[in-house]
């Protein structure tokens, strides 16, 4: 692999692993609504909020950072009164306690209008409309958390792009298959990899960080006190799954605690990096094998996300923790051959496991995901595959991934539709 296209990787990896605080969904719609704040330039009197079903659905069952509250109102109205674009998916970083109770006034002036967008194909979709006055302004977000596409003041368009115009400028952008992102992990100089070890230090961070406290449904916690000698016993396995659901315990619950996310999603980073670190920590590996394993785990977590979207009605577990399966496999050795049946194996398992929102208790399903991770990474060193005549799974494990992802983007839009349904109308 020449240098121009490792470069092109490495920005890839840039873009896609990229530190948030809360969950990205209810995260972006507050950054949307700063946005539209900073456009219209004086504090609104109302604001109007339109989403796609899959943001709402992400937004009602999360905690805020930094607010002890959890749903959309309070991000939008934090967005509105502390929020600052320039800081991205860390928009809300500069909450206080003053900014929380200026929230809850401004939630209960009723001036937040939160609706869904009706006739929206578009899965990850934020619209955001100001006014005080006379004036007003709109953001609008798509495709990506962070994607502005149109912004305009009264009837001045200060920006406006089409989606097309979107998917041109990511036509740069590598179009990957599992072999490029093995060769690209085992082959890069290690310089130039270096960084990924950040993702390393805030998710392991963040898990301690959660140790000390109680979020959520405490799950990291639970299964690092008396069940781990009870039932677990004190090893790798039960290391990695304390570690991983700790870190996902303190963001669903929204504590202002980092975490390094993954195509848009904290709980994928959590997922794609601890497992590798902590295996790699048990085991003694070298620095260099962690670089390589949290690269390679990363990378393919994006692969896949290249072909499912951004927002689905598959759980994000699924694809984090096929990333960290490979990069727990190349950590016990295996090569390519059996990094792919790793792959295969974690396809053949837990594929329609369903996102019905972001919540506390996607500690549990992130617990799931990286327990067949484990489970996917030593059946593929013993040479164990799921075979072409049993399921989804192809020969070719690129098809397989098409297979998934398929499955994930287009044949569970009804379950997405039904899980909405059910989330609201209880």
């Amino acid at each position: 692999m020449n240098s121009q296209d490792r470069k092109r990787i490495i920005d890839l990896i840039n873009s896609e692993v990229i530190p948030a605080i809360g969950c990205t969904e209810p995260i972006a719609v507050a950054l949307c609504v700063a946005k539209a704040v900073e456009t219209l330039n004086t504090k609104p009197e109302k604001i109007d909020v339109l989403l796609s079903a899959n943001i709402l659905k992400n937004a009602m069952g999360v905690g805020i950072p930094g607010t002890g509250m959890i749903g959309l109102p309070i991000a939008v109205a934090l967005g509105a009164i502390i929020g600052k674009s320039d800081y991205q998916l860390e928009v809300l970083k500069d909450c206080t306690p003053e900014a929380v109770e200026l929230g809850k006034a401004m939630i209960d002036q009723k001036c937040i209008n939160i609706t869904l967008k009706e006739n929206n194909s578009e899965k990850l979709y934020i619209e955001v409309v100001c006014s005080h006055g006379n004036e007003t302004s709109t953001a609008i977000i798509a495709g990506e958390h962070t994607n502005f596409i149109y912004l305009a003041k009264n009837d001045e368009v200060l920006l406006n792009l089409s989606h097309e115009s979107k998917q041109d400028s990511d036509s740069d952008a590598p179009i990957l298959n599992l072999r490029m992102v093995y060769d690209f992990a085992m082959t890069s100089p290690l310089d130039e990899l270096r960084f990924i070890l950040e993702t390393a230090r805030l998710n392991k961070e963040a898990a301690e960080k959660s140790f000390d406290g109680d979020y959520g449904h405490s799950l990291g916690k639970m299964l690092r006190g008396s069940y781990k000698d009870q039932l677990m016993g004190d090893s790798v396995f039960s290391h990695i799954l304390s570690y991983t659901s700790a870190a996902c315990d303190a963001r669903m619950a929204g504590a202002m605690i980092p975490v390094m996310s993954n195509s848009g999603s904290g709980n994928q980073g959590i997922s794609a990096t601890l497992p590798v670190v902590i295996y790699a920590q048990d085991n003694n590996k070298p620095e260099e094998d962690l670089i390589r394993a949290l690269t390679l785990s990363h990378l393919t977590v994006i692969y896949i996300k290249q072909s499912l979207g951004r927002l689905s009605a598959l759980c994000g577990c699924v694809v984090a923790a096929t990333g960290s399966s490979c990069g727990i496999t190349y950590l016990m050795g295996g090569t390519y051959e059996q990094i792919s049946y790793a792959v295969q194996n974690m396809i053949a398992n837990i594929t329609g496991m369903i996102c019905d929102g972001a919540k506390p208790s996607c500690a549990l399903k992130v617990s799931t995901g990286v327990s067949t991770a484990v489970l996917s990474a030593i059946m593929a060193m013993e040479n164990k595959c799921v075979s072409a005549v049993e399921g989804i799974i192809d020969n070719d494990v690129d098809q397989s991934i098409r297979n998934l992802t398929r499955i994930g983007s287009q044949a569970m839009n009804e379950t997405d539709r039904m899980v909405l349904e059910i989330m609201t109308n209880k």
